[in-house]
């Protein structure tokens, strides 16, 4: 117990904490950026099917 009260008032803990948070957020941007390029490569890919079946 008394190792746990030393962990909440050290100051390394805080620091891991907020490294923590950056690292979610980097990675939610990550995913998202993923997701946004998937869309555009898969609207893309349509297209160009559509055109080819187009012009058979």
């Amino acid at each position: 117990m008394r190792n746990l009260y030393r962990l909440m008032r050290s100051t390394r803990a805080a620091t891991a904490v907020e490294y923590g948070l950056i690292l979610a957020l980097i990675f939610i941007a990550a995913v998202g950026a993923v997701g946004n390029v998937a869309n555009s490569t898969g609207l893309m890919w349509n297209n160009v099917s559509t055109a080819a079946q187009t012009n058979m």
